[in-house]
């Protein structure tokens, strides 16, 4: 556990609830969302914090190591219990962590939790070890019991390992041993590790391992975030990845570094990178689904000019990490990985049919400023694990239906406002079309040990060393050929309609090596200024 002692208190987190939105003086606190907005948004107006102390990460580990979040922890609880082996550190009396390891906050568990019986426990864990000694024949042969098993729920002690597998990252860090060290000994460029610096303390400050300022936590993440605009330094950094990588490193160590890029580059390609044209298109993907499965909330939404870019954008790019109860973003995390970002699509239209579905619930929300401070502050007690994962698993949103619909709004796109930098084709839904994706890369590849990060075209070693194998097998077809074996009766197949592949998608180009664009999301990732101007 990090040392605490007790300093000035941080600024809130990224999406706290009771946290102003960081809004420039001259914009109202609710414009119209088709209002205009300027096509790129000055620090200054993202950023009204002051800078961390000291030039760099490793200049504050010498110094005191403790951010400012003790003296919002005292008083959390009446209990009076410990942190560690200490019920009072620096004469304030703190809150045992919980099993997630948070000291506090809305994501905070109470101990009351339903917890799993020991030797069901043990057996669930049995059953994960049993597949990780024969992971790809059960991806090959059955990987509908690893869907269902992922389903259940990872076990907790396991499922580093089982994320790991399900994204296909260990094999390729197998593969570029070392690499992850060379990138981190590369200085990086200035203005992303400026803006990292200052985003470190905003990552979960209640949990225990980000509560101490520059304590191994923040000195992580740092590392992570900075590897990977190496990496990748047409992309940069967005604040977005920073809790995503909070998240894999509460888990796994930061020189797992594969996770992170696997999400960035295969889960969610474009989802960081400058214009944000990725979510934006799966923002009126989103809408179009939302429209099939919940027809009032759908027209509550579109009656007060709500589009989906001002409250889906969080969700979305922090795979919902700063908006369910902890217990339930496991569960979440669990199944995406498995499974893609179908999973995502179908959280956030059970999230809008929980709060908007029903005529009761609308009769409170009558106007556009009621409605998004409903969608932006979902309340934890309102969200009930089993009921949420239920509903997940059974609405009836398929990868061939996203990627239907991801053909439609791909035409409107370019009628409207020309081609697309984002390439919708190489996202790959999940776990088995990973595999799919590896075996058909590994059949072109001339051989020798292959990553498959990254760019498109023939298998070559790259400025950062990392061998790219091709990726226009699996562009020609966005829909059929990324999404591997069709799913058994969910979805269009529930409701007798055929799967349909989307457009065929040219081979996308290689990233720009222009430099590139800073692209920030506010402090609390806030879009009713910054993506006002999309529709």
């Amino acid at each position: 556990m990090a040392e605490l002692s007790t300093l000035s208190p941080s600024p809130p987190a990224l999406g706290d609830p009771h946290a102003a939105p960081s809004i420039p003086p001259s914009s109202a606190a609710h414009p119209a969302p088709n209002s205009p907005a300027p096509e790129s948004i000055p620090k200054s107006a993202l950023y009204n914090d002051k800078a961390l102390t000291g030039n760099t990460l490793a200049a504050q580990s010498g110094a005191s190591l403790m951010s400012g979040t003790l003296e919002s922890l005292s008083g959390l609880g009446e209990d009076g219990s410990s942190v560690g082996s200490d019920s009072e550190i620096n004469g304030l009396t703190v809150r045992r962590t919980d099993k997630y390891g948070f000291l506090g906050g809305s994501q905070y568990s109470e101990s009351g939790e339903k917890e799993i019986r020991v030797e069901v426990a043990r057996q669930r864990e049995m059953k994960w070890i049993d597949m990780f000694n024969n992971w790809d024949k059960w991806i090959k042969h059955r990987f509908q019991k690893v869907k269902l098993r992922c389903r259940k729920g990872i076990p907790s002690s396991l499922r580093a390992k089982a994320w790991q597998l399900l994204s296909n990252s260990q094999e390729l860090l197998e593969a570029n041993k070392g690499k992850f060290e060379e990138l981190e000994r590369e200085q990086g460029e200035a203005k992303w590790l400026d803006i990292i610096e200052k985003d470190l303390h905003r990552q979960f400050p209640f949990h225990e391992m980000f509560a101490a300022r520059g304590g191994h936590g923040q000195q992580d993440l740092y590392r992570i975030l900075k590897a990977y605009t190496i990496y990748r330094p047409d992309e940069g950094y967005c604040q977005a990845q920073a809790p995503v990588a909070a998240v894999l490193l509460m888990h796994m160590p930061a020189e797992l570094f594969g996770a992170s890029v696997q999400i960035c580059e295969k889960y969610l390609p474009g989802y960081y990178s400058a214009g944000l044209e990725a979510i934006q298109l799966d923002g009126e993907i989103f809408f179009s689904l939302l429209r099939r499965t919940c027809p009032m909330a759908y027209r509550h939404l579109k009656k007060f000019k709500i589009d989906p870019i001002l409250y889906m954008t969080e969700w979305f790019m922090c795979i919902f990490s700063r908006t369910l109860p902890w217990a339930c973003v496991l569960r979440v995390w669990d199944m995406f990985f498995c499974e893609g970002v179908k999973i995502v699509f179908r959280v956030g239209l059970v999230l809008l049919k929980q709060m908007l579905g029903s005529v009761d619930k609308l009769r409170e929300l009558q106007g556009m400023y009621e409605t998004m401070e409903r969608l932006r502050n979902i309340s934890p007690d309102s969200i009930r694990e089993d009921i949420l994962v239920q509903e997940i698993i059974t609405l009836p949103v398929t990868e061939s239906l996203i990627e239907r619909e991801c053909g439609i709004q791909v035409r409107k796109w370019r009628e409207s406002r020309g081609e697309l930098t984002h390439q919708p084709g190489r996202r790959l839904h999940g776990t088995r079309a990973i595999y799919e994706y590896k075996r058909r890369a590994a059949s072109i590849s001339s051989g020798g040990s292959f990553s498959f990060l990254g760019s498109p075209g023939p298998p070559t070693w790259t400025t950062q060393g990392l061998l790219q194998p091709p990726l226009s097998p699996l562009v020609g077809s966005a829909a059929g050929s990324s999404r591997g074996p069709a799913e058994p009766s969910e979805g269009t197949s529930a409701q007798g309609q055929p799967a349909a592949s989307a457009p065929a998608q040219s081979t996308p180009p290689p990233p720009s090596t222009l430099s590139p664009s800073p692209k920030i999301v506010s402090e609390q990732i806030t879009p009713y200024y910054t993506f006002s101007h999309c529709k």
